[in-house]
């Protein structure tokens, strides 16, 4: 019996072991993936594409839907559609959406700066609805907008049902189209991009926390850009690192697990890297035409150009001098003339900068006064350069000889005339009106940089204009002051 025993109790060790280190699983990432898998990598400075499978795939693209939205977002704030500082008011629709979600209430009022981070980093789906309600006034609305921006940036297989991404017929992107997004997003708002690597954020009504900062903590370089999933979809990921000068966007559809998904991610990262040259000519994408709300679109032939004919090109031969009320028979021109001259083209162009151009304006000639040319008088140019300006100035007839007759001539074009302008305000002093002239140029630089500051003194203060603006120009700078609750008014030719 104690050999049977002894043989027993070795079986019974034996077979507990073999059970044991059947429990036993290696903690490795499973390289498996959601059927169908896709994928994208691309050289973000040329968009070269380095690897791709499946990318011409239709799939669904769970959250990285919210790339769209955020693009139509930056690209309504650059515009004057909406500012970072628009209270936006949660609707019901919105304040329903399942998570992930920001937590949002109906009838709560909330910075559209905040509903931008919460899409951003916590991907949620609430300030999604509630950005694109914003924009366009409802969530249908905003998906077709979302979809005709797609087809402008060249996303040919995407089709947009809603702001978020939650699982829908017919909401179907590749990964391509989301690859060629993340790129525009890179691109087209810098100023936005630091967003996506952000790990947390505040969103106003608490701190939200980045849904892909495993990736961005596990890859050196990564600063973006977008996770999503729904079962639907699996897990995917838009990525995009740098190093160095090179940078690579590589692009996932589902994956099996967020582990899996990232693995997957930072190898074909790797390879992105291997195979992008050291050095690249940065080719930025094509920033597709705006067509948003408050658009403007200047017809054909609309436009027009003034061309003033001020500048003396010959002096074929000598001319009398003009009567004596115009020219003084001094030997060098008199102080006051010359002051009469700056003022006088001050005033041709400023009332060319303002008035309706007409299509040919003439200089008629008079009868010359005096045969012949005294020894003491101002030179052939200084003669024709003050007659023209005080013809032009006091819509009088001065001399000139027949056949030589200025003009100041205009003419239709289609680049649109630069005699529009906008006031942003009047004032009690010059210096006041030139200070906040300076200030709103600092401001918008992007619209106002090449425009001229005056500050014009009329009977009701002094004015805080700037000019020689096209209409469109002029428009767009209102329409961005005034989303920062600055007071602007489009000056017209006819104002």
């Amino acid at each position: 019996m104690s050999d049977v025993q002894t043989r027993l109790g070795h079986f019974i060790r034996l077979g507990l072991l073999l059970a044991f280190a059947a429990c036993i699983t290696v903690a490795t990432p499973v390289m498996t993936f959601a059927a169908p898998y896709a994928a994208m990598v691309i050289d973000a400075r040329t968009g070269k594409v380095l690897h791709s499978r499946n990318a011409d795939t239709q799939l669904h693209p769970a959250s990285l839907t919210k790339m769209m939205t955020l693009y139509i977002v930056f690209e309504a704030i650059k515009h004057g559609e909406i500012s970072l500082d628009t209270v936006v008011t949660i609707s019901a629709n919105a304040a329903a959406e399942p998570p992930s979600k920001l937590g949002l209430r109906s009838g709560q009022r909330i910075k559209l700066r905040y509903l931008i981070r919460a899409a951003a980093v916590k991907s949620a789906n609430d300030a999604a609805t509630a950005l694109g309600e914003a924009i366009s006034g409802s969530e249908a609305a905003f998906a077709q907008r979302m979809t005709r921006t797609a087809r402008a940036l060249g996303m040919s297989r995407t089709t947009f049902k809603n702001a978020h991404g939650l699982t829908r017929a017919g909401h179907l992107s590749t990964a391509r189209d989301m690859t060629t997004l993340g790129r525009h997003l890179l691109y087209d708002h810098p100023d936005y991009y630091n967003l996506f690597s952000r790990r947390s954020t505040d969103a106003g009504v608490r701190n939200v926390s980045n849904t892909n900062r495993r990736f961005l903590n596990a890859y050196r370089g990564a600063d973006g850009i977008k996770t999503g999933y729904t079962s639907a979809a699996g897990f995917n990921l838009v990525a995009s690192a740098e190093r160095g000068s090179e940078r690579i966007i590589t692009t996932v559809f589902g994956g099996h697990s967020t582990a899996s998904r990232n693995a997957k991610v930072a190898e074909l990262m790797d390879l992105g890297f291997r195979r992008a040259p050291t050095t690249a000519s940065l080719t930025r994408p094509r920033i597709p035409a705006y067509a948003g709300r408050g658009a403007v679109a200047t017809p054909a032939g609309t436009g027009r150009t003034i061309r003033l004919v001020t500048a003396v090109r010959t002096s074929p031969r000598p001319t009398p001098r003009p009567t004596p009320s115009l020219m003084a028979d001094v030997a060098e021109p008199a102080p006051d003339l010359l002051a009469a001259i700056e003022t006088g083209v001050e005033t041709v162009l400023e009332s060319a900068a303002l008035a309706e151009p007409v299509e040919t304006i003439a200089v008629a000639s008079l009868a010359p006064t005096a045969p012949s040319r005294p020894p003491h008088r101002p030179s052939t140019a200084e003669e024709e350069v003050a007659s023209t300006i005080i013809a032009a100035a006091e819509s009088t007839p001065v001399y000139s000889p027949e056949d030589d007759v200025l003009e100041i001539v205009t003419r239709i074009s289609t680049s649109g005339g630069r005699h529009y302008g906008v006031t942003v305000g009047k004032y009690g002093s010059q210096f006041e009106a030139e200070r906040i002239l300076l200030k709103t140029a600092l401001n918008e630089l992007a619209t106002l940089g090449d425009a001229l500051r005056r500050a014009q003194n009329l009977s009701d203060g002094w004015h805080a204009n700037f000019v020689g603006m096209t209409q469109a120009s002029a428009e767009l700078a209102c329409r961005r002051l005034q989303a920062r609750n600055t007071t602007c008014t489009v000056i017209t030719p006819t104002s």
